[in-house]
């Protein structure tokens, strides 16, 4: 100023927006395209969809605006209170002469944006429950039909065609092709779960794709595609990436599969190995059925032969006894026995008078005559009477002989000792049996 007053030269005057504006000119030169590391401050999205933001230190501060343009690309949620590092293109808002920061991309410090949008988004979707284990569904045993979303290019599809057809052939399995990675694979995958869940076809669906960087890996880490996963009505398996991989799907599936071949092995079982089973489990009935039908058999000859056997022999002895009975009562009213004691009698009456005696005789006579006028008709009686009797009793036996009980299609297993086998332990591995049926017997070995 000296030096032009001096020569004589008047100074410049700027006018207010020729000043700001041409800072605008100089901010914009040296300061398009810069990076600054600070904290978000009062962070606020507004209806248009701009963000605006302090990014502060512990010295000095400046504005900043994260058009919606921006906004919507950004992989995490920006926040107060958020480490971050701006980058963009200082430029000056002349009608207020303040200066901004215009942000053209948004970096947590210390970790990736990937990695904060995969914390954050995780944190969000736990607080709602989706990951809990009540939720999840349980894989049906036998499925028929699979579902697959991912990529009909690569070995991926491939590999998981193979395994199943292997492991269970016959499954009807369809391919709902999208791309993976990159432009479309967020809609692609929606899309293909939202089929899926529409059209009621599937048993189950696999959701994945192949390896790759936690980039390529990214569509399985978006929201849109866990809540489609959530929303699916038939259990869904995640099968994204390696072993070592996790991302939101994981976590959102009903069950995660390390890899895509792990997953074709998890939904079927191995048709062979079932095959195996259902055999031994066919032996294992058999056996059981052979032992159940062994010990009714022994049961059955406990309860029934053998009682109807000890009621058998009691009806024959009763029936024994009775006849004994009448034999004593035939034997008691026997003419000759009567004659005899009759001729007794009259020797201990010599002493007695010839009158006397005659008419003694006379009425032992008369007595004798009818004892043996009524006797062939008692006799037919009593006779008749057992007859019926045996009769009855023989049709009683016959019921209940224990060849009956073979006639209805029983049989008595004996050992060669002639004991018979009541359990599977008396007849070990081995053993000579007999069998005896209605008519006849054979002869057996034990297994």
């Amino acid at each position: 100023m000296a030096q032009q007053e001096l020569f004589g030269l008047e100074p410049k005057i700027f006018t207010v927006t020729s000043l700001t504006a041409s800072i605008h000119r100089l901010l914009s030169a040296h300061f398009d395209d810069v990076r600054v590391m600070g904290e978000i401050s009062g962070y606020k999205v507004w209806t248009s969809g701009h963000a605006y933001f302090t990014l502060k230190d512990n010295a000095a501060q400046i504005r900043c605006v994260l058009f919606r343009q921006v906004l919507r690309y950004l992989k995490f949620a920006p926040g107060d209170g958020m480490a971050v590092i701006a980058r963009g293109a200082v430029e000056v808002r002349q009608e207020r002469g303040e200066y901004q920061l215009i942000v053209t991309s948004l970096e947590p410090q210390g970790a990736g944006a990937l990695q904060v949008a995969f914390e954050q988004l995780k944190q969000k979707l736990a607080a709602e429950g989706l990951f809990d284990p009540g939720r999840k569904r349980p894989l049906p045993p036998f499925p028929r039909r699979i579902g697959i979303v991912t990529s009909p290019q690569g070995a991926v599809i491939q590999d998981m065609l193979n395994i199943l057809g292997r492991r269970f052939p016959g499954l009807h399995i369809r391919l709902y092709p999208t791309p993976v990675q990159g432009e479309g694979a967020v809609e692609g995958i929606v899309e293909g779960l939202h089929y899926f869940s529409t059209h009621p076809w599937a048993d189950v669906v696999i959701v994945g794709r192949g390896g790759g960087s936690l980039e390529d890996l990214w569509a399985f880490n978006e929201e849109p595609v866990a809540r489609a996963i959530a929303a699916c009505p038939v259990p869904v398996i995640s099968a994204v990436g390696h072993e070592t991989d996790f991302t939101i799907a994981d976590f959102v599936a009903d069950l995660r599969a390390p890899t895509p071949s792990a997953a074709a092995e998890l939904v079927v079982k191995n048709r062979a190995d079932l095959l195996a089973q259902l055999g031994e489990m066919l032996r294992r009935a058999w056996r059981a059925v052979q032992l159940h039908a062994s010990t009714a058999r022994n049961r059955l000859q406990e309860k029934g032969v053998d009682r109807a056997a000890m009621l058998a022999r009691r009806r024959v002895a009763l029936l024994w006894q009775q006849l004994d009975e009448m034999d004593q009562r035939l034997r008691q009213g026997d003419p000759r026995a009567r004659l005899a004691a009759s001729r007794t009698l009259l020797d201990q009456l010599d002493r007695c008078g010839a009158d006397r005696m005659r008419a003694l005789l006379h009425e032992r006579q008369i007595g004798f005559e009818r004892l043996a006028g009524r006797l062939p008709e008692s006799v037919q009686r009593v006779l008749e009477a057992a007859r019926q009797k045996e009769k009855l009793a023989r049709a009683r036996l016959e019921a209940l002989s224990p060849l009956n009980v073979l006639e209805r299609g029983y049989a008595i297993v004996k050992r060669a000792d002639g004991r018979i086998v009541r359990e599977a332990a008396d007849a070990p591995s081995g053993s000579k049996l007999r069998i005896r049926l209605r008519r006849d017997e054979f002869t057996a070995v034990s297994e």
